[in-house]
């Protein structure tokens, strides 16, 4: 079975794009959001994301702990952000290789801002088969595409909760104005 290669999924926020990407594209906020990631370090003094920032990544599901070196690939503000995942390890990424791509695009729309968040599989070198194999045990019998389409969904309602609910919707339009 060929496997499904990107994931995508959208939603409408209540804020500026200004807001959305200065949150997004922060590596050390997403695991107030993600299901998995549960923060970052990024690695050299800048803070701003840039294009070539590195950050590592630390994640979990279920009992398994892992750690991602990442790469910032595009950091357009209010319009994109994106990285590469590039290495995996237990706790330090040591294991290299093309792994995931994440994008962020920001529109506005409605007076607020549409996130489209997509998930890209890089392995590509994986056989299908290999592949399908070990994302079911990595996903207690799913495909990633239907685990990534899962997460990005939690992902982006938690983001809008958490900006809209905090109220920091509030005001932002006129700062994007």
């Amino acid at each position: 079975m060929a496997r499904t290669m990107t994931v995508s999924g959208g939603i409408l926020i209540d804020a500026a794009p200004s807001l959305v990407y200065a949150r997004v594209s922060d590596p050390t906020a997403m695991g107030r959001w993600s299901p998995e990631n549960r923060g970052a370090r990024v690695l050299g003094d800048r803070r701003e994301a840039y294009v070539g920032m590195v950050f590592e990544g630390r994640n979990k599901r279920g009992a398994f702990s892992w750690t991602t070196r990442c790469t910032v690939t595009a950091a357009d503000p209010s319009a994109r952000f994106a990285f590469r995942v590039h290495a995996i390890g237990a706790r330090r990424p040591r294991l290299r290789g093309a792994i995931a791509l994440w994008e962020y695009r920001f529109e506005e729309a409605g007076g607020g801002t549409r996130v489209t968040e997509t998930w890209t599989d890089e392995r590509r070198s994986w056989p299908d088969l290999l592949a399908n194999a070990f994302d079911r045990v990595a996903t207690r019998g799913r495909t990633f595409a239907d685990f990534q389409r899962d997460n990005i969904r939690t992902t982006l309602e938690r983001l809008k909760a958490a900006l809209e609910e905090d109220g920091e919707s509030a005001g932002r339009h006129a700062a994007d104005g």
